[in-house]
């Protein structure tokens, strides 16, 4: 294999590829990165067995056809640390040689044919959605799984499809998110089932290997795992296994509840200002809606007190709720500043509703007021 290359280009997509690479692993190969060079393409790939990923790379011209087997820390190290422009890669037998225009380094390689496969994406029939939403329905949903979760799948982002409309959604028991927007079924995909749930860490990978730009991603579902494809790469992962809870059963319908519409910048500034004097074992804030204003008040021993005024054109009877508001940091935070959004509320002692005009919505448990 010999190639010339940009090494910013290669930087990236390697840095992309090396994500999914295990630090540590009974197969010292899997620490590695295989680059796949054929005729006019390049492509990186890196598995732990449980997810996967084939990452084309531009910026190559290729002199010969080839493989090579890269480690992550020493190559990756290379690429990041010098400063040329281009790198010529030579690889066979006796290893791998990276020349730069003032640099040379030799690397030992193992077999690429000891690499495990990486699956690739051959399916006739799969879901498609724009890679912008799929990007946001991942960051929109993705910082409420639970990782530690033992009862439950909660450990990723459930998907469900049903008439055109791609779901995505997160909870950890104390708050759920879901997003939802356009996807089409082109010819007759497998249908997302009752476990289609995604691991947190490969829908991260996701959404940093999907483009920002009006491209189209490619989903298909089997029984056991899922395959993402965009123009650039395609990811392989696993599905969770075990029971996700009934979530549709999460948003209340409450006719007579208070809606009121806040815009997320000034909440998002007020809410982390009272949040100064909370602490591990005093996380609640006391928020009080009513007579045109959002009050929002902390206390906690030994720290201190807090307390923000906000005006808000809610000027009905007043309701109080308390909320930790790390989660409602969480939601914010997601949400462009001038993001207008309602806030459902029935009384101090049910959930909070949170929603967006784009198909986004948010429920958030309230804490007990004498904490």
């Amino acid at each position: 294999m010999k190639i010339t290359c940009n090494r910013e280009k290669l930087l990236h997509a390697f840095q992309t590829a090396a994500a999914v690479a295990p630090a540590r692993s009974p197969k010292p190969i899997l620490q590695n990165v295989k680059l796949e060079v054929a005729k006019e393409a390049a492509t990186l790939l890196a598995t732990d067995l449980e997810v996967g990923i084939r990452y084309d790379v531009s910026g190559i011209e290729v002199d010969a056809p080839g493989a090579a087997v890269l480690p992550v820390a020493r190559f990756g190290s290379i690429l990041r640390e010098s400063s040329d422009a281009t790198f010529r890669i030579e690889s066979d037998s006796e290893g791998t040689t990276i020349r730069g225009e003032r640099s040379q380094f030799k690397l030992p390689s193992e077999n690429p044919q000891d690499f495990p496969a990486v699956a690739e994406f051959g399916e006739k029939s799969y879901y498609e959605v724009s890679a912008r939403l799929f990007r946001e329905l991942i960051r929109r949903t993705i910082f409420a799984t639970d990782n530690e979760s033992s009862r439950y799948a909660l450990g990723g982002v459930k998907l469900e499809w049903k008439d055109n409309v791609l779901t995505a959604v997160g909870t950890d028991g104390r708050r759920l998110a879901k997003m939802e927007g356009p996807a089409q079924a082109v010819g007759q995909p497998a249908p997302f089932g009752d476990v289609t749930v995604v691991p947190t860490r490969a829908m991260n990978l996701i959404e940093r290997a999907l483009a920002e730009d009006g491209s189209e991603v490619q989903i298909a579902v089997r029984q056991n795992d899922i395959l993402v494809k965009n123009p650039r790469a395609t990811i392989y992962s696993r599905l969770l296994e075990g029971r996700y809870p009934r979530w549709h059963d999460v948003f209340p319908q409450r006719p007579s509840s208070t809606k009121i519409d806040l815009t997320v910048g000034p909440v998002y500034a007020a809410v982390r200002q009272a949040a100064i004097v909370t602490s591990e074992e005093s996380r609640g804030i006391d928020f009080t809606f009513g007579g045109g204003s959002l009050v929002l008040a902390g206390q906690t021993a030994d720290v201190g007190q807090s307390r923000v005024e906000l005006p808000i054109s809610y000027d009905g009877t007043p309701i109080s709720i308390t909320l930790d508001p790390r989660f409602v940091i969480d939601f914010l935070k997601v949400l462009e500043p001038e993001k207008a959004f309602t806030i459902d509320l029935q009384d101090s002692d049910a959930a909070a509703v949170c929603t967006t005009d784009d198909g986004y919505g948010y429920v958030i448990m309230p804490l007990a007021r004498d904490r």
